[in-house]
């Protein structure tokens, strides 16, 4: 039936992502201003990305044609540092929807264990009508 939205994955549904860490994963790459300095390890906001794209993973094969799913919410604690050079994988989880979102439990790990787990919230959404609500916003 046209139309007709695709059928959504099954809670308990996980997929991965994973990357070696590189000098622009580090919280050291990220200085915007004078004094800004971090340590060379794996930077948080690079964990939490890559927890995404594992969850996002878990939802494409079921995406109508120009959809995508874009975070709203993510949960996290990061547990452990990570050096440059060390492979990190995360995972997730599909927990069911709730009410418009897609729910994922998500954790990452390296080479020794866990580095950090939390939640991760999904919504699904018209990629042209996101881009155009953004441009709009920076119009003004």
């Amino acid at each position: 039936m046209s139309g007709e939205r695709p059928p959504e994955p099954q809670p308990g549904a996980t997929a991965t992502a994973e990357i070696t860490v590189s000098e622009s994963d580090l919280a050291s790459a990220f200085t915007p201003g004078p004094g800004d300095s971090f340590p060379r390890v794996l930077a948080t906001a690079r964990m939490v990305a890559l927890m995404e794209i594992a969850a996002a993973r878990v939802l494409q094969p079921f995406l109508a044609e120009g959809d995508a799913s874009v975070g709203v919410d993510v949960q996290t604690t990061h547990t452990a540092a990570t050096p440059p050079g060390a492979r990190v994988r995360a995972h997730a989880r599909y927990l069911g929807r709730e009410g418009k979102f897609h729910a994922f439990e998500v954790r990452a790990e390296d080479e020794s264990g866990e580095i950090g787990r939390g939640t991760h919230r999904r919504a699904v959404v018209q990629g042209a009508r996101l881009e155009g609500s953004a441009a709009r916003r920076r119009a003004g």
